[in-house]
């Protein structure tokens, strides 16, 4: 189906061919990458190669990256792009290269395999009634709802989930403290889990999620109760928890393209220097969150 961005392409097609004099082998080398670009934009209902943001390409750089293409393979298509803009800028047709900055995965350092929406939804969805059972649903749920570490999770308290306002108090790496909003789910697991918890937890223990024993609840026992649940979902691979938080970062950054939020919301340790220049608050995070997380949007009346 031919679009308003198509028209430029072909024109790009016929510089490559008869002034640049290329190859066929080249020119449809160029071509790919740039269709792939097309169908992605298209998606979104963009209409004109001016309108397309940095955004726009790093999240069409994520998902060909998620698809499979290889950082050799992703330069290239970068490459194609920045070389395309380079002929819209000669004409007039736009002010500025969106991909000029954007960068491709380097070179021998994979993501990751990640979880799906869907399978994240198989996992979580699944009905929960013996406290155990509750519990491991809710921490679940609050890893995948605020990306949080294993150690954060099962460091949290009683006292830093705050119900009223949706926020969570987490202590991460070098004991620095952040705040993150909890989604709507995730936060009524963590109520129906709270409901119950009394009949796990020994007298004055702080922990929001404790063991069969009483206490707080080890990593190396979430690591088992999170692999045991991943077989009762049917999930084909063992399941480690840093899955769910890598798999939060990927849905968020799908949904919003917003890598600096993202980056304040999982407690990188460069985000100290990324506040240089986003100045981000906790409403813009809220906000972000909201409108991005698959398991924080309200239900439709």
């Amino acid at each position: 189906m031919t679009t308003p961005l198509h028209p430029d392409l072909d024109e790009f097609d016929r510089v490559l061919r008869d002034e640049r004099q290329l190859s066929p082998h080249t020119c449809a080398a160029y071509r790919r990458d740039l269709d792939r670009l097309l169908m992605f934009l298209g998606e979104r209902g963009v209409t004109a190669w001016s309108a397309v943001s940095v955004a726009d390409i790093r999240q069409w750089v994520g998902s060909e990256h998620r698809r499979g293409l290889s950082a050799a393979s992703l330069q290239r298509a970068l490459s194609s792009v920045r070389s395309f803009y380079a002929h819209l800028l000669r004409h007039g047709r736009c002010t500025a290269d969106p991909a000029a900055d954007v960068r491709a995965p380097k070179r021998g350092r994979p993501l990751p395999k990640g979880l799906d929406v869907d399978e994240v939804s198989s996992l979580l969805d699944r009905p929960a009634e013996t406290p155990l059972r509750l519990r491991d649903q809710a921490l679940m749920e609050l890893i995948y709802s605020s990306g949080l570490r294993l150690a954060e999770a099962v460091g949290v308290n009683l006292v830093d989930f705050r119900p009223d306002d949706g926020m969570l108090r987490v202590t991460g790496k070098g004991a620095k403290e952040r705040e993150v909003p909890v989604g709507r789910m995730a936060a009524e697991a963590v109520r129906r889990w709270v409901r119950v918890r009394g009949e796990l937890a020994a007298p004055d223990e702080p922990a929001l999620f404790v063991s069969s024993r009483g206490g707080r609840l080890s990593p190396r026992a979430v690591q088992s109760r999170l692999a045991q649940a991943a077989t009762r979902a049917g999930l084909p691979t063992r399941l480690h928890p840093h899955r769910l938080r890598h798999a939060f970062a990927t849905h968020m950054l799908e949904s919003s393209g917003d890598l600096r939020a993202v980056q304040e919301l999982l407690g990188h340790a460069s985000i100290s220097t990324t506040q240089v220049y986003t100045h981000l608050d906790f409403q813009h995070l809220a906000e972000v969150y909201d409108k991005a997380h698959p398991r924080a949007r309200k239900r439709e009346d």
